[in-house]
């Protein structure tokens, strides 16, 4: 594939956004994963937690693929990794498919949790760098879009795999063709973004300014600041009190989102009013809604507010929500549900506010290459939140405890961890200059660049 597609001169800049939600809106559909655990679990005779293993491999390897490609895709360019995300993505569906055809689970884990992990990973980061130097001047409006994306795959996901599932059957031939379905329909919807996707002149592997070619398309100007390298990154203060900050505030929301069902329905088990089945798969939309409003939101309010004082709202007020949920949530339905949404609203801005909060530290760069290593902290969170709530429900369950109390402990263990967050994000400071990368040899590494194309 050549480099990188350079937008021509008056390019309109607004085109990018949708090119990163056709993306987005895919891969998103990793968080409508268990729409297909009942019938699996049926089809296959797996167990819960074996049903679960696709989506926590998934989710592993966003955060190792985003992590160790992130550098190649800041040098390759947005089209390349989108394109590797499709390939990867669908693939993982068709793997699975196979898997469900002829009942090999370990193919629906190797497909879905591996291969299709890395599709998300890759085309997690793919729009993040290039949205920014577009957006120069609303980086957190401008993630925000497409990472809202990430966040709505569930809610277009979730009925259209229930409905497809409902028309072929959830034997392992239903789930196998509905698996196909969704590789293929992903595939075309994905290449969308590939082919829309531009990058502004200037970025690697084009000429020109990207400063002026986003400014020619109607970006106001931004301010210049320190640049640093990815390598250099990682070895910042800085960078581990943002992945500590971001592992903290995906845990806490994660915890809830994972077990949201189960966990209403316990909270309301003994009163006069218990929550249905129906109502429960209604509060899960919900979530998912206040999930994706949260990104767009929150993350443009950063832009006029601050990065550090939105994750002072996100860490602090989300403490407070848990702990209102701990003390009252059993006692009122409309208190324990707000409570969780804007718990959840907090858990989406995180993920889409935290670019633009690596781009005031660490500048355009290798802005892309920073934000893969620091979803690790995602991968971890991944595995961390639902862990928690799922042992410690197992054990109280155990001990004879039920409804609410099966979660009280889960709940004072979440807000400590947003509390260290809150810590964390205080300690954030400015870069030392010492790790910025020296203007004169950031202008020599964009000549070499550009002489390949050149030559």
């Amino acid at each position: 594939m050549s480099g990188p597609p350079v937008a021509p001169p008056g390019w309109s800049r607004w085109l990018v956004p949708p090119a990163a939600l056709s993306v987005h809106l895919s891969i998103g559909q990793a968080y409508a994963w268990s729409v297909f655990k009942p019938p699996l679990e049926s089809a296959l005779g797996l167990s819960g937690t074996q049903s679960a293993l696709p989506f926590q491999l998934g989710i592993v390897m966003l955060g190792l693929s985003a992590a160790f490609g992130g550098t190649l895709v800041e040098r390759r360019g947005p089209r390349w990794a989108m394109t590797v995300a499709l390939v990867c993505f669908s693939s993982g569906f068709l793997l699975s498919a196979l898997g469900a055809a002829t009942e090999q689970y370990w193919l629906i884990v190797l497909g879905y949790g591996f291969v299709g992990g890395i599709g998300l990973g890759i085309g997690y980061i793919s729009p993040v760098s290039t949205l920014i130097k577009w957006f120069p001047d609303r980086p957190g409006m401008a993630t925000g879009i497409a990472i809202m994306g990430f966040g709505g795959g569930a809610l277009i996901a979730s009925p259209w795999s229930a409905q497809m599932l409902e028309s072929f059957g959830s034997d392992s031939s239903g789930i196998a063709l509905a698996f196909l379905v969704h590789g293929l329909s992903y595939a075309v919807f994905m290449l969308l973004g590939v082919l829309l996707v531009r990058v502004p002149a200037g970025a690697p592997g084009a000429r020109g300014s990207v400063e002026s070619a986003a400014t020619a398309a109607g970006a106001r100007p931004a301010p210049t600041g320190p640049q640093v390298s990815a390598n250099q990154a990682i070895r910042t203060p800085q960078f581990w009190c943002l992945w500590i900050v971001l592992c903290m505030n995906v845990t806490a929301g994660i915890g809830i989102l994972e077990k949201a069902a189960p966990m209403i329905t316990d909270f309301f088990a003994d009163t006069s009013t218990p929550v249905s089945v129906t109502a429960a798969a209604g509060f899960v939309a919900l979530l998912s809604a206040a999930n994706m409003a949260g990104r767009i939101a929150w993350s443009s309010t950063s832009d006029l507010v601050g990065r550090k004082n939105i994750y002072r709202v996100y860490l602090g007020v989300g403490a407070l929500m848990y702990l209102l949920i701990a003390l009252f949530g059993d006692s009122s339905k409309p208190l324990f549900i707000l409570c969780a949404l804007v718990i959840l609203s907090f858990y989406g801005g995180g993920f889409a506010t935290i670019p633009a909060y690596l781009k005031d530290l660490f500048g355009t760069y290798q802005v892309g290459a920073i934000h893969g290593r620091l979803l690790t902290a995602w991968s971890t969170a991944g595995v961390l939140g639902p862990l928690i709530v799922n042992w410690i429900a197992d054990r109280q369950e155990e001990a004879g405890q039920h409804g609410a109390s099966l979660y009280g402990l889960s709940f004072t263990i979440m807000i400590g961890l947003l509390v260290v967050g809150f810590v964390a994000n205080e300690l954030v400071r400015p870069v030392h200059p010492r790790h910025h990368v020296p203007a004169p040899r950031q202008e020599a590494v964009d000549v070499e660049r550009q002489q390949p194309e050149s030559a």
